[in-house]
């Protein structure tokens, strides 16, 4: 999942473990386009990546068409993919500031 975010030059990804948090998902990725249109097309590589690498697709995929804030729901991984509005806007690394970090990359 991360790979795909990469791929398409996703800023300030965050990867957190919720398992000691919440019942209903494990972990918790979080990353930045820069405009509606890298959003959209992080999260096409994403899918493409975890689709073509782990044969699943997500369970549900809301907000591709605003574009502002994406989420892939793949069960114990839900992506967040906003563009750095919304991302400010909701802080959602504020909400889960107790989850245990896996991967933090700034730019």
């Amino acid at each position: 999942m991360c790979r795909g975010a990469d791929e398409k030059l996703g800023q300030d990804l965050v990867v957190l473990d919720l398992r000691e948090l919440v019942n209903s998902f494990d972990v918790l990725i979080i990353v930045s386009g820069r405009n509606d249109r890298q959003v959209r097309s992080i999260v096409e590589e994403v899918e493409r990546v975890v689709t073509r690498d782990c044969a699943v697709r997500p369970l549900r995929v809301e907000g591709l068409t605003a574009g502002e804030w994406v989420a892939l729901d793949y069960g114990d991984v839900i992506v967040h993919v906003f563009d750095e509005a919304a991302r400010a806007y909701y802080d959602l690394e504020h909400l889960w500031n107790t989850a245990r970090v896996l991967r933090a990359e700034r730019a």
